[in-house]
């Protein structure tokens, strides 16, 4: 079999597991969608990683010496609902920009098998529809408990939480100073001002 080490060597209408995933040498970061391969994603851009870096300190400074952890892309979380766990079984492997797991049993050296708790999603033109419609459908089907999607040009952040149907519900719209609670991991609070303040 030959080294797949360009995305115009998939088919892009065929369908791919995890196992497949393992075995391909891309400089690129890909997303696997129940089978389907996304196209490369684009690098991330100046305010999207500037973001990235103020979300990221606010939430690790608060989990110190807590049970939860948090990571950000690229670490593979595969979703395993609705198939096994095994490489050859897992349908759906996403690069979440940030996401916290609570129980360690989830994380292996290659990342997290199951949904995190919380994940956080900063969105660009180039990917509002991905985060907004296919991300939360997926995230919300595969039982990640607390899913916010960040809007940077509006400065604006969308929490949603599942209920106890298992759908999300929207729990904040943070787009002033202020508290953002975080219910999925009790206690923890990022203040709206210091991720959006000064951001250029």
């Amino acid at each position: 079999m030959a080294t797949i080490t360009s995305f115009s060597q998939l088919d892009p209408n065929g369908r791919y597991t995890y196992a497949d995933y393992l075995t391909w040498k891309f400089d690129e970061f890909v997303e696997l969608i129940k089978g389907r391969v996304l196209r490369p994603m684009a690098g991330a851009g100046r305010r999207h990683q500037s973001l990235a870096k103020r979300l990221s300190y606010a939430v690790e400074t608060q989990l110190r010496n807590g049970p939860c952890e948090m990571y950000f892309a690229p670490f593979d979380v595969r979703l395993t609902r609705n198939a096994g766990a095994g490489d050859a079984q897992v349908m759906t492997v996403v690069q979440p920009d940030i996401f916290v797991v609570c129980d360690p049993a989830k994380l292996d050296e290659r990342g997290c098998v199951g949904a995190p708790d919380w994940i956080i999603e900063i969105v660009s033109p180039r990917n509002l529809k991905h985060d907004v419609r296919t991300k939360y459908d997926l995230y919300e089907e595969n039982g990640v408990r607390e899913y916010w999607i960040v809007f940077p040009g509006e400065k604006i952040v969308l929490a949603h939480l599942l209920d106890e149907n298992g759908r999300y519900q929207v729990t904040g719209e943070y787009v002033e100073p202020g508290p953002m609670p975080v219910a999925a991991v009790p206690g923890l609070a990022v203040e709206w001002a210091e991720v959006f303040d000064g951001l250029v």
